[in-house]
């Protein structure tokens, strides 16, 4: 009787695999290439392991796959107009999948992903440029918003100035009231002449 299959996995093998790979290159252990970095005058030389390498870039993978022979115990590899600091990261990045770097080098991060044919640093450069520049829209329509609400603002002061202004106008009115014209029997009519004393008869003699 035949048993059912099951599945042995580890979750963490592949980040210690990466680990252990890192720390060997850290030590110069089992390394099979130096990458000669220059730019600008400025020169590095780093040790890796090929099979890293060729397994993170398209580049390294047919620079090693297309290599008649070995030129010692060692591939040497060169590399121009590549900074040392953006090989450095590179080497980080495939080696632990992770890297810190400052917000300005990220488009060169993408530049040395793009020349060495890296997917994975590709994409990830990708991705955080577009949180990037989310983060900045957001901030901008937070501030277009404020600007529209402290607009708003104004305007409601505006109004309710006017309407203050207006009532107080009105409560004037109504605490002095125009004077009123005079009695009716004051006044006189259209057309009529003002009373005038009446002459006293002239007595009969």
């Amino acid at each position: 009787m035949e048993s059912n299959a099951v599945l042995l996995e580890s979750k963490s093998s592949p980040i210690n695999l990466l680990n252990e790979m890192h720390q060997l290159r850290l030590l110069g252990h089992l390394c099979d290439v130096t990458v000669s970095v220059e730019y600008q005058g400025v020169r590095a030389e780093f040790v890796a392991h090929k099979a890293v390498l060729a397994a993170t870039s398209k580049f390294f993978k047919e620079v090693f796959l297309n290599e008649k022979g070995m030129d010692g115990p060692r591939t040497n590899v060169f590399l121009n107009e590549v900074q040392v600091a953006d090989f450095a990261s590179f080497l980080e990045f495939v080696y632990t999948a992770r890297v810190e770097v400052e917000e300005d080098r990220v488009q060169r991060m993408l530049e040395i992903a793009e020349k060495l044919k890296c997917l994975d640093l590709s994409e990830t450069c990708f991705q955080l440029k577009k949180q990037m520049l989310e983060s900045v829209l957001l901030e901008l329509q937070n501030f277009s918003e404020s600007q529209n609400s402290e607009e708003e603002s104004a305007a409601q002061a505006g109004v309710l100035l006017e309407s203050k202004a207006a009532a107080v106008a009105e409560a004037e009115q109504v605490a002095c009231p125009p004077a009123p014209p005079d009695s009716p029997a004051d006044r006189p009519s259209l057309g009529e002449a003002p009373e005038t004393p009446a002459a006293k008869p002239k007595e009969k003699m």
